[in-house]
C-alpha cells in the first residue's frame, strides 16, 4: 500500500507519550526528564526506534515527551516542553535524513513514508545537526544525546555521497555531548541512570556503545585499537579505507576495542559496543505497552504510511551474520544474532489478532534476516565474531550451525492461534543458509505454507567478482536454491514465483559484468520491472569501495562506476528488453566491444538501431518461475524494511517506492517496498 489511506480505529492520545505541553500537563508533570526529538512522525510501534527507547525509559520510571518533526526554522518549537530535567534525545528517525530525501541520482524524492500523508519537507537535511543547533540556541548547555541510524552510521569521519567528500563525525558537527550507536536500550538506561545521579554528561566516559569528545591527551577507559587523524582521512583514500577496516573489525562486544579520531584540538573516542540484548531482555522490550499505531493527531492528514508495512508483522530477531558489504547492519545491529522467545512472539501475535481491523493474515515473521534465530556458531558466544572472515560467504564456514527447527516451531505456534488464517514470511530469506541446513523441513514448510505467491530473495548479481565485492555467495548457490524451490512448489501443487533482487553499478561491476547479468536475465527469461541502483550510504564497506576504489576488507583495488552516464548504461542493461533503453544498451555493447549482441540472433540483446524497437511486451519468467512450463509472472514493485536501525538493505535504491536502508531495532516491513530493510 503506497499511502496510509484507510481509516484506522485509533487509541486515544492518552495511550501515547505527551506530544505537546498540554499533554504533559494532563499527566501532572511540571517538566519531562527527557525530550525526544525525532525527524519522523510519532508512531508508537516496536518497529520504530523512538518508540522502543521512549517506552524503555518510561518503564524505568523516567518522564519522556516526544517532539516529532518540530519546525526547525527557529528555536521556538524546541521550547514546547521547557528545559528537560536530564536532557534532549535527538534522532533523524528510522532512516538517514539524506536517504529519506534523495534518490541514488541525488534527485529530491516526492514522498516521505515517515511523515503524515507522505508529505515531504517535515524534517531538514542532516536532521540531527540542525536539531542540535536549534536546541543549543534554545537552552545553551543542556545535555544532548544523539542516537538512531543517522547518528550511528555517521559516528566516525565518513564519506558523504551528497557532498562527495569525507565529512567529520556527526558528533563534531552537531555539538551534541554524546552519541549512542547500535541498539540503544541498555545504553540509554545507563546514561539516564548516571545523569539522574547528578553526574555531568561531559564526565561520562565509560559507557559502552557511546562516542564522546575529549582533549587529545585525555586517558581512554578501554584499550585502543587505533587512532586516526581526520586531516589525513579526508585527503588520503588508502588511509580512509584502512580506518574503516579497523572500525569494522571492532564492532563486536566481546573482541572490540576503543577507536579514536583526532580533530585538531579534540579527540573523538568510540567505546566498544554494548553487548546485544539477550532473549529475556528482548522479550521485555516487546512486552511494553505500545499503542501500535500512529498518534491520532495525524489522522486528518491520512495517517503515517510507514505503519502499513509493519502493522500486522512480527520481529523475532536482531543482528545479522550475513554481513553483505552494502548493508549497514554489521555496523549498527551487529553480526551477532539474538532472538525473542517463542512465547514472547506468540503473545505479540495474539495482540495483533485482537486489533479491530485484523483480517487473519500475519504479513511477516522476520527481522534483518528472517531465518536466523541464533548465533552462527558456538564460538561467537565466547570469542565474538571472526574479524577476518564471513560466516556465509564465499562459502558457509565449517563451524556454522544451520538449524531452522526453532523457527519452524515458532511459525507453527503462531499458525495455531485463533483468528489466524495465514502466516507469511516477507523479510529476506538467506537462501545460502537455508541450503546449508541438512534438514529441508523448513524449506518445505516455507514453500508449502508461507509464500504469498511470490518469494523475494537477493542473489544481487551473477558475476563472481561483483558478488565477491558484495560479500555474497556465488551465483551457483542461487541456481541450486531456485531449482529446489520450484521442485518443492511443484511437489505441493503450487504455482509460485521468485522475485530476485538485483543491483546495478555496485563497486566491482564493469560494463562487461552488467552485460553478463543481462545475458543471464535473457537466458532465464526474466524482465525486472524495477532496477535497483547501488546507493553509497554511510557505514558500509561498499561505500568505502565506491569512494576509494579499495576493498577495505582486503585492501585490494576495485573497479567503480562513478560516472553517472556509465551507471545509466549499466542500469539500462538490466532492462535491455525495453525499447526506450535500446539506444543506451547499444552504446554499452559498443563500448564493451560486444557488438555481436546487437542483432536478431538468439543471443542478441537488442536489434540494430536502423531496425527500430522490438515488441513492448516484457519477457515473462524469472530468475524466477520454473515448474517446467517456462512461464512466470513479472516482478512486483518493491517495498523495503526498516526499524530502529534495521531494514533490509543499505546501499540499495529502487527507482520507485521507498528509500532503502538497514539497521534498526526492527520489525520487518516488507522489503518490497521501502526500503528501508
Amino acid at each position: 500500500m503506497a499511502k496510509a489511506e484507510k481509516k484506522m480505529i485509533l487509541p486515544p492520545a492518552s495511550a501515547f507519550l505527551p506530544v505537546d505541553r498540554a499533554g504533559m500537563v494532563e499527566r501532572g508533570w511540571d517538566r519531562p526528564d527527557f525530550v525526544y526529538v525525532t525527524g519522523d512522525a510519532y508512531v508508537d510501534h516496536p518497529s520504530f526506534g523512538v518508540s522502543i527507547i521512549s517506552r524503555i525509559l518510561e518503564d524505568a520510571g523516567y518522564r519522556v515527551a516526544i517532539l516529532a518533526q518540530p519546525d526547525y526554522k527557529s528555536a521556538d518549537a524546541f521550547r514546547e516542553f521547557g528545559k528537560p530535567r536530564l536532557g534532549f534525545l535527538v534522532t533523524a528517525g528510522n532512516i538517514d535524513s539524506m536517504v529519506a530525501h534523495y534518490t541514488a541520482s541525488k534527485k529530491r524524492r516526492s514522498y516521505d513514508y515517515y511523515s503524515a500523508g507522505g508529505q515531504m519537507g517535515k524534517r531538514p537535511d542532516r536532521a540531527v545537526i540542525v536539531y542540535c543547533n536549534r536546541i543549543r540556541e534554545a537552552y545553551g548547555d543542556v545535555p544532548i544525546i544523539l542516537g538512531g541510524l543517522e547518528a550511528s552510521l555517521r559516528r566516525f569521519a565518513h564519506y558523504d555521497y551528497w557532498d562527495d567528500k569525507v565529512r567529520r563525525s556527526v558528533l563534531v558537527d552537531s555539538r551534541a555531548d554524546i552519541l549512542t550507536y547500535g541498539m540503544g536500550e541498555n545504553i540509554l538506561l545507563r546514561l539516564a541512570s548516571l545523569l539522574d545521579r547528578g553526574i555531568p554528561i561531559r564526565k561520562i566516559r565509560d559507557v559502552r556503545g557511546t562516542v564522546y569528545l575529549c582533549k587529545p591527551d585525555e586517558a581512554v577507559h578501554y584499550p585502543v585499537a587505533a587512532t586516526f587523524d581526520y586531516n589525513l582521512l579526508k585527503e588520503n583514500k588508502k588511509a580512509y579505507a584502512e580506518a574503516f577496516g579497523v572500525q569494522y573489525k571492532n564492532q563486536d562486544a566481546i573482541s572490540g576495542k576503543a577507536i579514536c579520531e583526532l580533530y585538531d584540538n579534540k579527540m573523538l573516542v568510540q567505546n566498544p559496543p554494548m553487548p546485544p540484548l539477550e532473549r529475556h531482555e528482548l522479550d521485555h522490550v516487546y512486552s511494553l505497552p505500545y499503542a501500535r499505531t500512529y498518534h491520532p493527531m495525524y489522522e486528518a492528514e491520512g495517517g503515517v504510511p510507514a505503519i502499513e508495512e509493519v502493522r500486522f508483522s512480527l520481529t523475532h530477531n536482531r543482528g545479522c551474520f550475513g554481513a553483505c558489504n552494502f548493508c549497514a547492519l554489521a555496523f549498527h545491529q551487529g553480526r551477532t544474532v539474538r532472538s525473542r522467545s517463542i512465547e514472547s512472539v506468540v503473545a505479540e501475535a495474539k495482540l495483533i489478532t485482537e486489533m479491530p481491523d485484523f483480517k487473519g493474515y500475519i504479513h511477516d515473521v522476520g527481522g534483518p534476516t528472517a531465518n536466523f534465530r541464533h548465533p552462527a556458531c558456538e564460538k561467537q558466544l565466547k570469542d565474538g565474531v571472526c574479524t577476518g572472515r564471513k560466516c556465509l560467504a564465499p562459502k558457509p564456514c565449517p563451524n556454522l550451525i544451520a538449524d531452522h527447527s526453532e523457527y519452524i516451531e515458532l511459525l507453527k505456534q503462531i499458525e495455531a492461534l485463533p483468528k489466524i488464517k495465514k502466516v507469511f514470511i516477507r523479510s529476506g530469506i538467506r537462501f545460502d543458509y537455508l541450503l546449508a541446513d541438512p534438514d529441508d523441513a523448513f524449506f518445505k514448510k516455507l514453500v508449502q505454507d508461507h509464500v504469498s505467491g511470490q518469494l523475494k530473495v537477493a542473489p544481487e548479481h551473477c558475476s563472481s567478482p561483483v558478488l565477491h565485492c558484495m560479500g555474497k555467495p556465488d551465483f551457483s548457490v542461487y541456481r541450486d536454491f531456485r531449482k529446489k524451490y520450484f521442485e518443492l512448489s511443484e511437489a505441493c501443487g503450487k504455482e509460485q514465483y521468485l522475485v530476485p533482487y538485483l543491483m546495478s553499478s555496485h563497486p566491482g561491476s564493469t560494463l562487461n559484468d552488467a552485460i553478463s547479468l543481462a545475458l543471464c536475465l535473457k537466458r532465464d527469461h526474466y524482465a525486472p520491472e524495477q532496477v535497483q541502483d547501488y546507493y553509497p550510504t554511510p557505514g558500509t564497506a561498499s561505500t568505502v569501495m565506491f569512494y576509494t576504489g579499495i576493498n577495505p576488507m582486503d585492501m585490494k583495488p576495485v573497479y567503480v562506476a562513478t560516472d553517472y552516464h556509465e551507471k545509466q548504461l549499466q542500469r539500462a542493461l538490466l532492462q535491455y528488453n525495453r525499447p526506450q533503453n535500446h539506444d543506451m544498451v547499444r552504446e554499452a555493447l559498443r563500448k564493451a566491444g560486444r557488438e555481436d549482441l546487437i542483432g536478431y540472433g538468439a543471443d542478441c540483446l537488442v536489434p540494430p538501431a536502423k531496425e527500430g524497437a522490438t515488441s513492448k511486451t516484457p519477457a515473462k519468467s524469472a530468475l524466477g518461475k520454473g515448474n517446467g512450463k517456462g512461464q512466470s509472472r513479472p516482478s512486483l514493485k518493491k517495498t523495503q524494511s526498516t526499524t530502529q536501525g534495521k531494514t533490509p538493505s543499505h546501499g540499495r535504491s529502487v527507482t520507485k517506492g521507498k528509500p532503502t536502508q538497514s539497521g534498526k531495532p526492527t520489525a520487518p516491513k516488507r522489503r518490497d517496498n521501502k526500503g528501508k530493510r
